[in-house]
């Protein structure tokens, strides 16, 4: 759950804002389409959330006890294709830490692993497709054949004209780390997978922006480069800290 703050007030006024512009409405042959089974904290289509890397909150909690969430803002990579950046970081009341959980950019292309068929408020699956547009700036979770900035693995990046609107490069699947569990649930843990390149979403606590890497007037200091990487391990492993979830 989320603590109470002006930040949070802020955040709950953008969201109610935000769906009043960009509502959805469920018809009646999605709503007969609900999946019963589905548990109460499954994560759903049309949801805002915040996802917190694990291995950076597991090394920041001997420190500070904070979380790193997967952060977006209007500001441009200066090197690889100079796209809308995209890191971690450990600020919890930041409103750039918000992602829309949606359709995948293209659903008839991806078939049954398509997510959120069933409609705003559908559970989404293990296995599954989805796409995550960042809500400030409404450009989607991306990545493709470009070197990272620091690490040197596959860039993530913020994608689209500001619109929503993006292309496959957007689509990541929902790996689920449990065996034999049917949901993609809040705070259990999952990789992220991009459907194009088959690589992972990940960060590390030990690749950091710095006056070093990044120079002195840094706008990202210290925040993690996010990137994907082919291994799955402990630098992929994500989970939905807190959010705004919707429901039938």
């Amino acid at each position: 759950m989320m603590k109470t703050s002006k930040a949070m007030i802020v955040w709950s006024l953008l969201v109610s804002a935000f769906f009043a512009t960009f509502a959805v409405t469920t018809t009646a042959a999605a709503a007969a389409s609900v999946d019963t089974d589905a548990p109460d904290d499954a994560v759903t289509c049309g949801s805002v959330i915040k996802l917190t890397h694990v291995e950076s909150s597991a090394a920041a909690a001997t420190k500070s006890g904070s979380f790193y969430n997967l952060n977006s803002e209007a500001k441009n990579l200066g090197s690889g294709s100079g796209q809308q950046i995209v890191t971690a970081v450990d600020n919890p009341t930041s409103l750039d830490t918000l992602w829309w959980v949606r359709e995948p950019s293209d659903p008839p292309s991806r078939g049954n692993d398509a997510a959120c068929s069933g409609g705003t408020a559908s559970p989404i699956k293990c296995g599954q497709i989805i796409r995550l547009t960042h809500l400030e700036t409404m450009r989607n979770l991306h990545s493709h054949n470009v070197k990272s900035p620091l690490s040197r693995q596959q860039e993530v990046s913020g994608y689209g004209a500001g619109d929503g609107l993006g292309d496959n490069g957007d689509d990541w699947r929902v790996v689920c780390s449990t065996s034999g569990v049917t949901y993609w649930r809040r705070e259990a843990k999952v990789y992220l997978q991009h459907v194009d390149s088959t690589k992972y979403l990940g960060a590390s606590s030990t690749v950091k922006f710095t006056q070093q890497n990044c120079g002195h007037n840094c706008p990202i200091m210290n925040h993690e480069e996010v990137f994907a990487r082919s291994s799955l391990d402990k630098y992929g492993l994500w989970f939905v800290e807190s959010g705004v979830h919707i429901h039938r």
